[in-house]
């Protein structure tokens, strides 16, 4: 055999033995995974495959969408852990119940959100079947198990520990259930400052759990501004002022949670725990439109009624011509420019903001450990 056919032969048979080890060896894990709970502000589609009326499965959700198809998300296109997802480099987590979710798929996250739900079990009950949190939490545990068969436990604890996580609850417990009807049962057990504390302790639990479950990273938004979103617009102003009420609950409960968070991280000596402050990234538009570029806080460009904030967004709907112009997609949900802008405070924002540091900081920080 010359030099020059045993050179050939030794290289084909290298990058052979490399493609074999290649095939053989585990899924690499991703850069950084990304998990998502909460409510419909957050689900990308897992109520699609529930039967639940809490869902955004029809047109003309999903207008601006790449595909231009309703997929489950409350919005005209992107929703926020999309537009995080985007931002960090990684693509957008799937539902969890999607049978997509599988393979290397799972090492990019998965997203266990759930139109409707709130802190308590008892909010959102009128639309039935929807993933509860504690739910969610399991699905969670699951999704580890999944994960374990693929990569190990070793990796699957490192990958869930690195993770970055995002929780957004707490609106569901006021706008459909506290004040969801005239003296509600909770609003019959509770007085408003005592309800916020009773939310508060629970909400408590839920992240102490995380915490449990692996999670070292977690970015929690308080509620918006609740009594300015169009829906309350339409039932409870009279000149499109934000409704006092709500006003009052969001008040009480946004410092709680912070200072709740700042004692969880405190009980456990690191900054596992991140406050987004929802209230003032939407207060900022909400209050002055024009300089974010919108025509309007007030009136949704989807729905009917006043404000188009009653019902649902439906084909029937009015429906506005360009959605960059209006802050609310519906009646309940910013549009998908509105949550551009909210995303662009949880990467960058001060800590009026973000407390202690915002998303930037943070993967800073974690690049260098």
């Amino acid at each position: 055999m010359s030099m020059d056919s045993s050179v050939v032969f030794f290289s084909s048979w290298t990058i052979l033995a490399l493609l074999l080890a290649l095939g053989t060896t585990a899924p690499q894990a991703h850069a950084r995974a990304f998990l998502v709970f909460g409510d419909s502000l957050v689900d990308s589609g897992n109520n699609d495959y529930l039967v639940t009326t809490a869902r955004a499965d029809s047109p003309p959700y999903g207008i601006d969408y790449p595909t231009h198809r309703p997929t489950g998300r409350f919005s005209n296109g992107l929703n926020i852990p999309d537009i995080i997802s985007e931002q960090i480099g990684e693509q957008p987590t799937l539902p969890y119940l999607s049978p997509e979710l599988t393979g290397e798929r799972l090492l990019v996250g998965a997203n266990f959100a759930s139109a409707g739900i709130g802190i308590l079990n008892d909010t959102g009950i009128q639309f039935l079947n929807i993933i509860r949190i504690y739910k969610q939490l399991e699905y969670f545990q699951q999704y580890q198990q999944r994960v374990t068969t693929l990569i190990g436990a070793a990796q699957t604890e490192r990958l869930v520990n690195q993770a970055l996580v995002l929780i957004t609850l707490g609106g569901n417990d006021f706008v459909n259930n506290y004040y969801l009807v005239p003296f509600s049962a909770r609003s019959r057990q509770f007085s408003l400052p005592d309800y916020v504390r009773y939310l508060i302790s629970e909400y408590r639990k839920v992240l102490r759990r995380l915490y449990e479950l692996g999670a070292r990273r977690v970015l929690v938004t308080g509620t918006g501004p609740m009594g300015c979103v169009p829906a309350e617009l339409a039932m409870r102003s009279r000149n499109g002022e934000c409704a006092v009420e709500l006003q009052r609950a969001a008040d009480l409960f946004n410092p709680q949670l912070v200072q709740m968070i700042n004692g969880l991280n405190n009980e456990i000596g690191g900054d596992v725990f991140i406050a987004a402050n929802a209230f003032r990234m939407h207060m900022d538009f909400i209050s002055n439109p024009g300089a974010y570029g919108f025509v309007t806080s007030k009136i949704a460009c989807c729905g009917q009624g006043p404000y188009n904030g009653l019902g649902l967004c439906t084909i029937a709907s009015n429906l506005c011509a360009n959605r960059d112009i209006y802050a609310f997609w519906d009646a309940f949900h910013p549009s998908e420019r509105a949550n551009r802008y909210i995303v662009r405070q949880i990467l960058s924002g001060s800590t009026d903001y973000m407390h202690p540091m915002n998303l930037s900081n943070i993967m800073a920080l974690d690049s260098r450990t």
